[in-house]
């Protein structure tokens, strides 16, 4: 007896140091959500015009998953939202019963309890597994589908939705219409193509295209992809600062993705390195370190005394 509560113990201490070391431990659980609103799809249009003034915003790459905590989940998202204001970034793909649920990788071995391929699951036996965050530790969370998402997701985040293999653009469409998720979605893209299918599929929707060039911008306009419903992804390495400066005098929103080298770099430097790369003209960072990211792109807003209406912090 002495012996399974001694290990009882050990276990749960293991975890509690887990949690403290990420800044979760229960002393510092914020009792706030950092809402991001918009009431209609030109509301969201609209913010997404780039002026001087605007707020930059933490993409939580995979949703911001933390120990305890795992990628894809919306318990992530909401953990997320505690923290910063968000734009959640995370991933659909297609079930054996053609159903979306959100899921990274093609199988499931390496984020949960089961095995096997996705598209080989029916949606009923995905619901019976249980999501592990990035220690590998199983959590009592679920693969949630992307109507859940959509639906949770209202008047809390934008979300980048990211879009698997084989997965066609039109159900993805067709999905944000039937939970009339517009105000508050931006589909990814990888190239000028999909951009394009994208746009004819709804003309309304704000689109994630990789912008690395003047050329890059210049072939999504001559392929009907207009300036006012572009969000330019520059890469994972920072730009010339004139490639920025481009994009703002055409209105463009910026996102710089910091997963890899540059958020290594903050993790050794120290977290200025987000705001140097604000200061260079980004203005959405894609994170893993959606914690140390958001914590100092909340104070560089404060610091420069940016706001908007759009962001509402309820207690």
């Amino acid at each position: 007896m002495m012996a399974a509560l001694t290990a009882i113990f050990l276990f749960n201490m293991k975890r509690i140091l887990l949690f403290m070391a990420a800044g979760f431990c229960t002393l510092q659980v914020s009792a706030q959500e950092h809402l991001l609103q918009f009431k209609s799809v030109t509301e969201l249009q609209q913010f997404m015009q780039w002026t001087p003034a605007r707020v930059p915003l933490l993409s939580c790459h995979r949703g911001g998953p933390v120990p305890g905590f795992p990628e894809n989940a919306i318990e992530t998202f909401a953990n997320s939202i505690k923290f910063h204001p968000s734009i959640i970034e995370c991933d659909a793909t297609l079930t054996k019963d053609s159903a979306l649920v959100m899921m990274h990788d093609d199988r499931l071995d390496r984020t949960s309890n089961g095995t096997g391929i996705i598209r080989e699951k029916t949606t009923a036996e995905l619901k019976s597994v249980l999501l592990k965050d990035d220690n590998g530790s199983v959590t009592a969370f679920h693969i949630p589908t992307l109507d859940e998402v959509l639906q949770w997701g209202r008047n809390k985040v934008l979300f980048t939705l990211d879009v698997k293999r084989s997965v066609p653009y039109k159900m993805m469409v067709d999905a944000v219409r039937r939970n009339k998720a517009e105000a508050y979605i931006i589909m990814i893209t990888y190239n000028a193509n999909q951009a394009a299918e994208v746009h004819k599929l709804d003309p309304d929707l704000m689109i994630s295209a990789s912008v690395r060039s003047v050329a890059d911008l210049e072939r999504l306009n001559a392929m009907g992809v207009p300036n006012d419903r572009i969000v330019a992804f520059t890469g994972t390495s920072a730009p010339d600062k004139a490639v920025y400066d481009y994009l703002h005098s055409k209105g463009i929103w910026c996102i710089q993705g910091t997963m890899g080298n540059l958020d290594n770099s903050a993790k050794a430097n120290g977290e200025q390195v987000y705001t140097n790369l604000i200061d260079n003209g980004a203005d959405i960072l894609s994170s893993d370190r959606s914690m140390e990211a958001g914590r100092t792109l909340n104070q560089y807003a404060t610091d420069k005394k940016l706001k908007t209406k759009h962001l509402v912090i309820k207690k």
